[in-house]
């Protein structure tokens, strides 16, 4: 909290990403171990302050925020919902405008390698500093509940991925077992995706499977898939 020339107190201000990514086991979140107090050696989202000569609006802050403590860019994310009250910082009044971020684990495997964040499951991690456990389940909400009518979930693979691959990730994100038949022709009828001319590297004894992409980003779509 600080006080301004016309002594009204300005509250904190900050952004907070909820970066999420898959592996073979599901779903999990990067987190960063507070180097300072408050929580100092408390794991927490990445997130930083607003910084108000630099960054032209929020999006631009969450991009400074993940190339800084993450060396990520061009990654997906959208607002969640802003956090706020007197009592989530005990520096202050403060307000977080909270994201939430997808990646591929690989892109954010080789970030860990030079920057000191680490991946946890999402059913696991607990304890995080701040209102971090309440923002971290609010995102996973999101994406289970939006994921179901959108192409978010396309967002933890790269940009090319094989219809098993695309499968697994809105089973997981879903938590059920979607028939995969079933999972094709919806796919198909609402024409989300498009072929390449490529394939996937050559795995021992299966054939190469081939390789597709989103047509339109993130995108929604009138029913469940």
């Amino acid at each position: 909290m600080t006080t301004a020339d016309d002594g009204y107190q300005r509250p904190i201000l900050t952004v907070d990403i909820v970066l999420l990514t898959m592996d073979e086991n599901g779903l999990n979140v990067a987190v960063l171990e507070r180097a300072a107090d408050p929580y100092k050696g408390k794991k927490a989202l990445i997130g930083g302050y607003v910084h108000v000569e630099d960054d032209k609006d929020d999006h631009a802050a969450v991009e400074r925020v993940l190339m800084t403590k993450t060396g990520l860019s061009g990654i997906y994310f959208e607002q969640l919902k802003t956090f706020a009250n007197a009592t989530r910082d005990p520096r202050g009044w403060s307000s977080s405008i909270a994201f939430i971020a997808l990646a591929p684990i690989e892109l954010i495997r080789s970030a860990s390698k030079t920057y000191p964040i680490t991946i946890h499951p999402v059913d696991e991690i607990k304890g995080l500093a701040f209102d971090h456990d309440e923002i971290l389940d609010f995102a996973i909400r999101r994406l289970r509940g939006k994921g179901a009518y959108s192409t978010l979930p396309a967002q933890l693979l790269g940009e090319k991925f094989t219809l098993p691959k695309l499968h697994e990730v809105y089973s997981k994100v879903m938590g059920v077992d979607l028939d995969m038949s079933s999972f094709r022709r919806k796919i198909a009828d609402l024409d989300l995706i498009e072929e390449t001319d490529e394939f996937e590297e050559p795995q021992p004894r299966r054939r190469p499977g081939k390789l597709y992409r989103l047509k339109h980003g993130v995108t929604t779509f009138d029913r469940s898939i």
